[in-house]
Parts: structure tokens; C-alpha cells; sequence
């Protein structure tokens, strides 16, 4: 009889138990959700802000280019003409060259845009595993 006690009674104990450490579970990944969901929302907005100015950018930097290509090719016009437009075209290769290099170089060095997320997960296991 008194065997059917401490079963009735281990049971009782061991459920706040289980419902203590459901509670820290489910706590922990509240957590980690709502830094994921910040972390989502920081990347967006930087990315968009990044397209936007690169866009720009992009639109003044060639204006500026025709402009300038125009100004050099009326300057030699008369004398060096083939020059002029022979080395506005190297230029322009060197400089999409250099581009595509700088390019390549920040995608190589990206880091994951997730990073705290992912330390923090790191933690949790280390304080949880024994």
C-alpha cells in the first residue's frame, strides 16, 4: 500500500519538474524566435537600404561617365580622336575589371547574416549539455 504512495507521490514531484523545464524550453525558444525575427527584420532593412543606394549610385556614376565621355571625346575631336575614344574604352574596362573584382572579394567575405542567433543557440547546448 505504501508502495502505491511514493509511485502516486514521485509522480507529483517529477510533474512541476517537467512542467518547469517545459517552461524554460518553451522560454528559451521564445527567445531565440524573437532574436531570429529582429535579426530577419535588421537584414531586410539593410538590404533594401543597400539595392536603393547601389541603384543610385549606379544611375549618377554613369550619367557622370557619359558626361564626361562626351566632354573628352569634343576636346580631341579634332586631333585624336581615335585615341580619345580608344582609351575612354580601356578605362572603361579597367574600371568594370576593378568592379568586378571588389564584387567578388565582398561576397567571399560575407558573414552569416544570423550570427548572434546561431551563437546563442551554441550557448544554450553548452549550459544544457552536461
Amino acid at each position: 500500500m505504501s508502495d502505491g504512495k511514493d509511485a502516486a507521490g514521485a509522480n507529483q514531484g517529477n510533474s512541476p519538474s517537467l512542467r518547469r523545464f517545459g517552461a524554460a524550453f518553451i522560454g528559451l525558444l521564445q527567445g531565440h524566435v524573437e532574436l531570429f525575427g529582429l535579426e530577419l527584420q535588421e537584414q531586410k532593412s539593410r538590404t533594401l537600404t543597400l539595392l536603393l543606394f547601389a541603384g543610385l549610385g549606379l544611375i549618377f556614376a554613369l550619367l557622370l561617365i557619359m558626361g564626361l565621355s562626351l566632354l573628352v571625346l569634343l576636346v580631341f575631336w579634332d586631333s585624336y580622336r581615335m585615341t580619345a575614344a580608344i582609351g575612354l574604352c580601356l578605362f572603361y574596362c579597367l574600371g568594370a575589371g576593378l568592379c568586378a573584382w571588389r564584387l567578388h572579394g565582398l561576397l567571399d567575405e560575407d558573414s552569416s547574416p544570423f550570427g548572434a542567433t546561431l551563437e546563442e543557440l551554441a550557448r544554450d547546448r553548452e549550459r544544457l549539455l552536461p
